[in-house]
């Protein structure tokens, strides 16, 4: 039977940098770009930036990578600090951050137009899906490039081009975390449709594993399913009985959306390993680790908690070396029983 294999990366800001260093590990043991290995690669957030990236054609009608997930470390270590920065003034206006988004995300815009340039979805070099929150439905919004159907396609009707935003598009969208950056608005590209304004895809599904396993059992229904699915740091800030009851919307404001995200991706994590053992052995891979030693804070850029999150990457890569290389073998076996070319 044909395996079809899902990578799926969580959300969780700058701490992207430890999915990264694991999928740089997995590109150099395997000699094989991300997006040879994979038949889906789902991501939310900061999960959704690298998945766009790691499939981003290197030139028009390209079939290499422009990013190798190396590179995609340098992204966080030289663009974070640009990315989380804001002046005195932001402070001020936005009355630290009572009044408005923490950033104003022109500098996250400004770093994901060079990385992806003009880019459409429908160019990803294998399948991508990524998450975001549509607050006029309101309701999830799934990007699919297979849904992304470019003009010389030859299919017709109003679903043409519904989808097929730019990448820089769609990772504004899936990174639009709410209190930290400003929602984006977007048309619907279908005649006549409504317009779009769109929030970080963590608000729902933190981890998009599932959404993926979802799509595949629709685009591969006679395959193996097989997931590698990466975190961006368990989180370590308990919150004690004696401060939240005491908290009301000012106190839950920004500490309901790590609860919400984290909640979410572990309770995925718990449904993938109850559903995919069934199917073939070692069918599901979480690589995750706790963030010890670090600030959890989604956008602390700091040099030396950047250091950190790096360092932690390495723990994880040398904690779990024996199943990245398993992974990494099995990937590479399944490569001869893949379901057949990205639609």
């Amino acid at each position: 039977m044909s395996i079809a294999t899902i990578l799926s990366i969580d959300g969780g800001g700058i701490r992207g940098l430890i999915p990264a260093r694991v999928l740089a590990e997995i590109e150099a043991r395997t000699a094989r770009p991300v997006h040879a290995l994979f038949d889906i690669v789902a991501g939310t957030s900061t999960g959704g930036i690298l998945s766009l990236a790691l499939t981003r054609p290197d030139r028009p009608g390209g079939t290499a990578a422009r990013w190798p997930a190396a590179e995609l470390v340098d992204l966080y270590l030289r663009h974070g600090p640009e990315i989380f920065s804001r002046s005195l003034w932001r402070r001020l206006s936005t009355l630290f951050s009572l009044l408005g988004p923490r950033y104003d995300g022109v500098a996250l815009e400004r770093v994901l137009r060079q990385y992806l340039e003009e880019y459409r979805l429908h160019d990803a070099l294998t399948r991508v899906v990524v998450t975001a929150y549509d607050t006029e439905g309101p309701a999830p919004a799934f990007f699919k490039s297979w849904r992304a159907l470019p003009p010389e396609s030859g299919f017709s009707g109003p679903a043409v081009n519904r989808w097929d935003f730019r990448m820089w598009e769609v990772a504004r969208a899936t990174a639009a975390a709410p209190t930290y950056f400003p929602p984006l608005r977007l048309p619907d590209l279908a005649p006549g449709g409504r317009p779009m304004t769109l929030l970080d895809g963590g608000v729902f599904a933190a981890n998009p594993g599932m959404c993926a396993l979802a799509d595949a059992q629709v685009l591969f229904p006679r395959s193996d399913l097989y997931v590698v699915s990466l975190g961006t740091g368990n989180t370590a800030r308990p919150i004690p009985w004696e401060t939240a009851r005491r908290w009301g919307l000012a106190g839950w404001a920004r500490p309901i959306i790590d609860v919400l995200m984290d909640g979410v991706s572990d309770t995925v994590e718990y449904q993938l390993r109850e559903l995919l053992p069934a199917a073939i052995a070692g069918a599901h891979h979480r690589l995750q680790i706790p963030l010890a030693g670090v600030n959890d804070d989604m956008d602390d850029a700091s040099p030396s908690n950047m250091a950190g999150l790096v360092r932690v990457a390495e723990r994880l890569i040398a904690e779990r070396t024996a199943e990245i290389d398993r992974v990494c073998r099995e990937l590479v076996d399944a490569q001869g029983r893949r379901p057949g070319p990205a639609a």
